[in-house]
C-alpha cells in the first residue's frame, strides 16, 4: 500500500477538556477506544487504485462493486462449479481458485474480501454458529492472514443474525481473531435498499485494518431512513414459503433474496399487487429480475448453465451474493475516507451487539447510526419486475401459504388475505379448466 504520511486526527478525535471528562464517562471510555485509533492513517487506500484478494467470492457481487470504485482483483476463490462458471466468465483474466482450504497463501494485496457462508448463522439456515460446517470455514481467512507477507486491510460480509445467534458469538470470534493479528476494527448493519434496489436485505459490513482508519470508511455516511411517502404503495413484496411465522414483508420491495430450499427447487419471493387484472394480482420475478434486484446486470448468473442446468441453481447463486451497490459504496469511501459519525455507547462484555461498532484490544464502543448511508435513486419494484408478464404464483403454493398464514397468528395488512384467497380461487379455477 505504500508509504503513508503521518495524519493528524481532526478535531473530533481528539480529548474532551479534562473538565469535561470528569463528568462524562462515556466519553472517557470511548477516548480510552479512540486512542487505539490514533495511529490509523485517513488517507485513501491508494492515489488511483487498490488490489483485491476475494474468498468465497460466489458470484462476484463485492468485487464487482469494488471494482467499479478502483479496486483490481487479482484472484477470487470459489469452490462451488456454477459460481466458478460465473467467475471465469465475467472476470477474465484474474486467477481463479478452488477450495480455500487448498489456497496455501495470499499475493500481496490491499484488502482480502470474505463473504463466508452463512449456513449456519442464518436464520433460515442450521444456526448452528461460527463453528459450523460451513460458516466455520472463516477461519481460513485467519490462517491466510496470519502468514500474508503483509496484513492487508480484510472485510467481512454476512447476516444480522450473525449479531445475536448464540448471543453474538460469531461476532465475538471474529474480533478476537483480528484483534490477535494486530487489527483495528468497525462494523455495520446496511439496508441494500440504501444503493436503489427494491431489496429489503440487512448485512453486517466489517472492516479491519492495521493503518487505514475503518471508521472513516463505515461512518462517515448517514443519511437516515428515507420517508416512506416516497414508495410505492401499489405493491408488496412476501414470502410464500411462509406464513406461520418469519413473514418477510416489504413495501414497494421483495424481501431479501435467499438461495432457495435444501433440495434445489428455487423460492422467489412474490410480489402483491392489488391493483393488477384478476388472477394476475400475485407474481413471481423471473431469475433476470432477481439479478438487477442485487444489482447485478440481467443475465450476470447465465454462464452457471455450462455446468448445471437445475432450476434453483441460478437463483441460489443470486440468493448468496452480496448486492453490488453496497460494495461500490465501500469501495467509493476506502478511496476518499470522510470524518466519522462516532457519537454513541460502549458496550461491555454480555451487552447485545449493536447495529454499528468499533474497538480495539477488547474495547468497543457502540454508533448511533442509522443502516442507510447514502440514499440513492430508488428504482421502483415496477420498475424492475414487470409486473404485466410475470408469471403468476401457482394455485398449490398460494393455497399452501393462505392454510399456514390462517393457522398462524401474524398481523396483515387490510385486504392482503382477501387478495390472496381470492387469486387463489381464480388460478384454481383456471387450472381446472385447463
Amino acid at each position: 500500500m505504500g508509504v503513508r504520511a503521518k495524519n493528524v486526527l481532526p478535531k473530533s478525535y481528539l480529548h474532551v477538556m479534562m473538565k469535561e471528562q470528569l463528568f462524562d464517562c462515556g466519553q472517557l471510555g470511548r477516548d480510552a477506544i479512540d486512542l487505539e485509533f490514533r495511529s490509523c492513517n485517513l488517507a485513501p487506500v491508494t492515489s488511483r487504485t487498490f488490489t483485491v484478494a476475494g474468498l468465497f467470492a460466489g458470484i462476484g457481487g463485492i468485487e464487482l462493486g469494488l471494482g467499479r470504485s478502483g479496486g483490481f482483483s487479482e484472484i477470487l476463490c470459489e469452490n462451488w462449479e456454477p459460481a466458478k462458471a460465473v467467475l471465469q466468465e465475467r472476470f477474465p483474466g484474474v486467477q481463479i481458485a478452488g477450495d480455500v482450504r487448498d489456497v496455501p497463501a495470499l499475493p500481496s494485496v490491499d484488502l482480502v474480501t470474505a463473504g463466508f457462508p452463512c449456513t449456519d448463522l442464518s436464520q433460515a439456515g442450521r444456526t448452528s454458529g461460527i463453528d459450523g460446517r460451513e460458516s466455520g470455514l472463516v477461519n481460513e481467512v485467519f490462517r491466510l492472514l496470519d502468514g500474508a507477507p503483509r496484513r492487508p486491510m480484510v472485510m467481512f460480509e454476512n447476516v444480522r443474525n450473525m449479531l445475536a445467534l448464540d448471543s453474538g458469538r460469531a461476532m465475538r470470534h471474529l474480533v478476537d481473531e483480528l484483534e490477535a493479528l494486530g487489527y483495528r476494527w468497525a462494523y455495520r448493519l446496511v439496508d441494500s435498499r440504501f444503493t436503489g434496489v427494491p431489496q429489503r436485505r440487512q448485512r453486517v459490513i466489517f472492516l479491519a485494518s492495521q493503518d487505514l482508519d475503518p471508521r472513516a470508511v463505515l461512518f462517515a455516511d448517514d443519511d437516515g431512513e428515507p420517508d416512506q411517502s416516497l414508495l410505492d404503495p401499489s405493491c408488496f413484496g412476501f414470502y410464500w414459503t411462509e406464513g406461520v411465522r418469519g413473514l418477510g414483508w416489504a413495501k414497494d420491495a421483495v424481501p431479501t433474496l435467499k438461495g432457495g430450499s435444501t433440495i434445489g427447487i428455487p423460492s422467489p419471493p412474490a410480489i402483491w399487487n392489488p391493483k393488477g387484472a384478476l388472477g394476475h394480482r400475485v407474481l413471481l420475478p423471473i431469475i433476470e429480475e432477481a439479478e438487477q434486484l442485487q444489482g447485478f446486470p440481467a443475465g450476470w448468473t447465465e454462464p452457471a448453465n455450462v455446468v448445471s442446468l437445475g432450476k434453483g441453481t441460478r437463483w441460489k447463486l443470486v440468493g448468496n451474493a452480496v448486492t453490488v451497490g453496497v460494495s461500490t459504496w465501500i469501495g467509493r469511501r476506502l478511496m476518499d475516507p470522510g470524518e466519522p459519525i462516532l457519537s454513541g455507547r460502549p458496550v461491555n462484555n454480555g451487552d447485545r451487539w449493536p447495529t454499528a461498532a468499533y474497538g480495539a484490544r477488547g474495547r468497543v464502543w457502540g454508533v448511533n447510526i442509522s443502516m442507510w448511508p447514502t440514499s440513492a435513486s430508488y428504482r421502483h419494484l415496477r420498475e424492475i419486475v414487470d409486473l404485466q408478464t410475470a408469471p403468476v404464483l401457482s394455485a398449490r403454493a398460494t393455497a399452501g401459504f393462505l392454510s399456514r398464514a390462517r393457522r398462524g397468528n401474524l398481523s396483515f395488512v387490510d385486504g392482503f388475505l382477501d387478495g390472496i384467497s381470492e387469486h387463489a380461487a381464480l388460478v384454481t379455477a383456471e387450472d381446472a379448466v385447463a
